[in-house]
């Protein structure tokens, strides 16, 4: 058997990606990659050395360091993506189940949409005229995006940031998934239009319907540009929320959750959310109404509860 070693690996792998312009994988497979060298004392091992113990010790490893489930179960992935291309290419002996007792899954544990109030609230005061409004530029701004993303079925913030002026033609926006690659198509409302004008790219010039990116789409610079406006994005919500009527975390996942959360509460059924949404299957969409399905179920254990109390006897 032809001898690889995992960090090895991992590199080539890295310089792949970037060579195919995937940079935002390629961030993720060096942040794994980084992790799993500090905590194997920047030693690099055979394949045969990867063994459900040592993978367990790293995630115990992560957890020491605070890092959420979300975090371990994407670098266990890229270890196992890993893994599984050794095998395919000679260099490992297929293990059965070798990742079967570290956490490989996606939580949703904890509530991340706003309530129903909240993002009313806000769709209402974004669509304010500007004259009215009393919040600083960049910020009111910042309001205007989030409330289209929101009309926009909870577009990622990557999604709006790659649209192109010629995506939108009429009240009709075509773009495909960065993600997965998956095409969609959104009726806008009168809403939205209005929105999407108030915020549009003025530089003739640019192919981007917004004005985050500079760089030809694919680049490097360009994903650094992206990074760059996520962060600062994400920056002004925090401020933001100061300004409006809701002490609710904000930040671009939210927007998100949250309209799958209130399709869900409109009893919108979830494979409908999956397609509005663009994701790569329902299993996907289920992971975002899992807490609210949870929610559900705790509130009819309450009332199971309550109905067998009204039958007691009293003592």
């Amino acid at each position: 058997m032809k001898q690889k070693l995992l960090l090895d690996m991992l590199s080539s792998t890295i310089q792949e990606l970037r060579a195919n312009g995937q940079w935002g994988t390629a961030h993720v497979y060096r942040s794994a990659r980084n992790s799993f060298s500090a905590f194997n004392n920047d030693r690099d091992i055979p394949f045969g050395k990867l063994t459900p113990n040592l993978l367990k010790n790293f995630e115990i490893y992560l957890r020491q360091r605070r890092c959420s489930w979300n975090t371990i179960s994407t670098y266990m992935k890229v270890l196992r993506a890993t893994y599984n291309r050794a095998v395919d290419n000679g260099y490992a002996l297929y293990v059965p189940r070798l990742f079967r007792h570290v956490h490989t899954s996606v939580s949703a544990d904890q509530r991340r949409a706003l309530d129903a109030s909240d993002i009313g609230n806000l769709l209402c005061e974004a669509e304010k005229t500007p004259v009215y409004n009393t919040l600083p530029v960049d910020l009111q701004k910042t309001k205007i995006l989030f409330a289209l993303m929101f009309l926009l079925r909870g577009i990622p913030f990557v999604d709006l940031v790659y649209l192109r002026k010629t995506d939108i033609q009429g009240n009709i926006l075509r773009y495909r998934r960065r993600k997965t690659g998956r095409p969609l198509t959104v009726m806008l409302t009168p809403d939205a239009l209005r929105l999407v004008q108030l915020v549009a790219n003025k530089d003739m010039d640019s192919p981007y319907l917004f004005s985050f990116l500079s760089s030809p789409e694919g680049t490097e610079m360009a994903y650094h540009e992206y990074q760059s406006a996520l962060r600062a994005f994400n920056h002004r919500l925090s401020i933001l929320k100061k300004y409006v009527r809701s002490h609710a975390h904000l930040s671009t996942y939210t927007v998100r959750h949250t309209w799958a959360t209130m399709a869900y509460y409109c009893e919108i059924h979830p494979g409908i959310i999956s397609e509005a949404m663009g994701h790569s299957s329902i299993k996907v969409t289920e992971t975002y109404l899992k807490p609210f399905q949870n929610q559900k179920i705790d509130e009819a254990n309450q009332e199971v509860i309550s109905f067998v109390k009204g039958y007691a006897s009293v003592l």
